[in-house]
C-alpha cells in the first residue's frame, strides 16, 4: 500500500482553491505516466479540497472497485487550509487523517493565515515546462512525512499518541460524484480544467472508455 501525495491547499471562501505546498511519491510509475498522474493528483486535491467545509473531515473513493482504486483524504480547518493525501484502498484511512492533522498543525505553526489568504494564482511564465506551480508556503517535513508514512505501522506509532480520531466523523463517499454540487459532472469539471493539460485530458477520455476512469494513479 502506497500514499502518492501530500498537500495543503487555500480553503478561503470566496477565493479560488490554490495548492500552498505539496510532497509526492510516484515511485512505482514509469517515466511516460509520472505527468499524467502528476496532474491528476493535483486536480484531485483541488477538486476535493474546495468542496470540503472546515472541521469536515472527507475520504472519497476514485476508480472501480477492482482493487485498484485510490481513496483522496480531506481535512479542512478553519484557518483557511485544507491536507489533502491520496493513498491506496487498503491504506488505513485514521492513520491518513492523523497525518492529515500534523500536517495542517506544522503549516498553521509556520505560516499567519496573512501569508496566503490574497496570494494569486501562479503566472504561465513562472510554471516550469510541465506546467507546475511553485511551492507557495513550503513545507519541508513533507518530503519526510511521504518517505516515512509508506510504512502505515509506523506512521501509526508516531500520530496515535498525538491524535484520537473519532472515524464515525470521516464522510465517506464511494465516488467522487459524491462530493459535488448538484449538477455538476466530473467529466465536465476535467474539460475545463486549468490543472489538466491535453495530453490529460486525453488520457481521462480514453480510461473512461475502457471502464477505468481516473484510474491513472
Amino acid at each position: 500500500m502506497r500514499i502518492y501525495y501530500i498537500s495543503v491547499w487555500r480553503n478561503e471562501k470566496g477565493s479560488p482553491p490554490l495548492e500552498l505546498c505539496h510532497a509526492r511519491y510516484l515511485n512505482d510509475f514509469n517515466f511516460f505516466t509520472k505527468g499524467t498522474v502528476n496532474k491528476f493528483l493535483t486536480f484531485s486535491g483541488n477538486t476535493v479540497s474546495q468542496r470540503t467545509a472546515p472541521g469536515q473531515r472527507q475520504s472519497v473513493k476514485e476508480g472501480g472497485d477492482d482493487g485498484g482504486e485510490k481513496w483522496v483524504h480531506a481535512y479542512a480547518r478553519s484557518e483557511g487550509v485544507c491536507g489533502i493525501a491520496v493513498a491506496d484502498h487498503d491504506y488505513d484511512k485514521r492513520i491518513v487523517h492523523s497525518l492529515l492533522s500534523k500536517v495542517l498543525d506544522d503549516f498553521v505553526t509556520r505560516y499567519p493565515r496573512t501569508a496566503y489568504v490574497n496570494l494569486e494564482p501562479v503566472p504561465d511564465s513562472e510554471k516550469d515546462r510541465d506546467g507546475n506551480s511553485p511551492q507557495r508556503c513550503p513545507l519541508p517535513e513533507l518530503k519526510d512525512y511521504i518517505v516515512k508514512w509508506q510504512d502505515p505501522r509506523q506512521a501509526d506509532n508516531i500520530t496515535k499518541i498525538q491524535y484520537e480520531l473519532d472515524e464515525t466523523k470521516i464522510l465517506i463517499h464511494k465516488t467522487i460524484e459524491g462530493v459535488l454540487e448538484r449538477g455538476e459532472k466530473i467529466d465536465n469539471l476535467v474539460q475545463k480544467s486549468d490543472i489538466l493539460n491535453a495530453q490529460s485530458k486525453m488520457f481521462y477520455t480514453q480510461a473512461k472508455k475502457q471502464n477505468s476512469c481516473c484510474v491513472v494513479m
